[in-house]
């Protein structure tokens, strides 16, 4: 009996120390993103890293898997409720499923620039939006910046009816499958991982894109011409698994929310700049021709588009639709 009863007491002293020794050990974050490092969202997910690591020396371990090495668009989100992954940062497209009004952001036309945009995500409807999820296991901790979306092709296009008959790639979204068909073009859903070979080989014949993202995944290289619509918003909502973020201390999960706040607004400063900058280099390689839209070509892209917005009012409510063309005239 009593051999048993040291047994057992040997047990519990050895899971005791393994206790202590797992307590010890740095909380892991796996961050899991599906674009290049050189992307806003690349580099803002490093910059998280390198803040968090140093900020919570020995609490925190921060992992980042850039270019779908870990999980691939349609399997990001699964992993994150499952708990494989801590921290994702899906484009806006990606929450139709779990908050109809997020659908707002891929409106066409919706926002005249930047500026717009970041007064309403600052705004008490963008905020509400960040936590619109939380019953569904989904926080939302900021918005990234990616840029406004040009349209891409082997066909210059200039005005909306250039755009009828082509396939273009889409995200999974009712919102960018309807803004196609009212050009009267074709949308085929495809995963960011296989837009270049889709391309290339034809399976679609355009995209929409930021300029960082044309760029960093080689498109301008399949595609001849650019069009400078400016028509739609590729952003990120960065969210993490509302148990996990709930569960953990309270110091380290208030020093990780400053630092997200940090990164965001590092991301969304340098996010403009980037576009820019390979907005350039895509001039510079010689390999797509970037055609800039007159003042009237510009207003008759919205028009087509524009009937997108009176299909999905019922979904997002006429009064957020309002709050994001205040933001433009502020």
């Amino acid at each position: 009996m009593f051999k048993l009863t040291a047994k057992a007491l040997a047990c519990a002293l050895s899971l005791s120390v393994a206790g202590f020794a797992m307590a010890d050990e740095p909380i892991v974050i796996k961050f899991s993103h599906v674009v290049a490092e050189h992307t806003p969202k690349g580099q803002g997910a490093l910059l998280f890293k390198q803040l968090a690591e140093e900020r919570l020396a020995g609490k925190v371990k921060v992992e980042v898997y850039s270019n779908s090495s870990l999980f691939g668009d349609g399997k990001e989100m699964e992993a994150l409720l499952l708990g494989d992954v801590q921290i994702i940062a899906p484009s806006l497209a990606k929450f139709e499923h779990y908050s109809k009004p997020i659908q707002i952001f891929d409106l066409p036309f919706l926002f005249d620039d930047m500026a717009a945009v970041d007064r309403f995500q600052k705004g008490p409807v963008g905020k509400e939006l960040l936590t619109s999820m939380e019953s569904k296991g989904i926080t939302g901790l900021g918005y990234w910046h990616n840029g406004l979306k040009q349209l891409s092709a082997n066909k210059a296009l200039r005005v909306p009816k250039d755009a009828r008959g082509l396939k273009f790639r889409v995200q999974a979204s009712a919102v960018l499958d309807e803004q196609f068909k009212a050009l009267r073009a074709n949308p085929r859903k495809m995963s960011f991982a296989e837009v270049y070979q889709g391309l290339q080989t034809g399976v679609v014949n355009g995209a929409e894109n930021p300029y960082s993202n044309i760029y960093s995944q080689k498109m301008h290289e399949v595609q001849k011409y650019i069009t400078e619509s400016n028509h739609g918003l590729l952003d990120y909502m960065v969210i993490t698994n509302t148990k996990f973020w709930n569960g953990l201390p309270d110091d380290v999960r208030t020093e990780l929310a400053s630092i997200m706040d940090e990164v965001t607004t590092e991301v969304n400063k340098q996010a403009d700049a980037l576009n820019q900058g390979d907005k350039q280099r895509i001039i510079d390689s010689g390999r797509s021709e970037i055609i800039t839209l007159t003042a009237e070509q510009r207003e008759e892209w919205r028009e087509a588009m524009r009937p997108v917005w009176k299909k999905f009012e019922g979904e997002i409510g006429a009064e957020r639709i309002k709050a994001a063309e205040a933001a433009n005239q502020q």
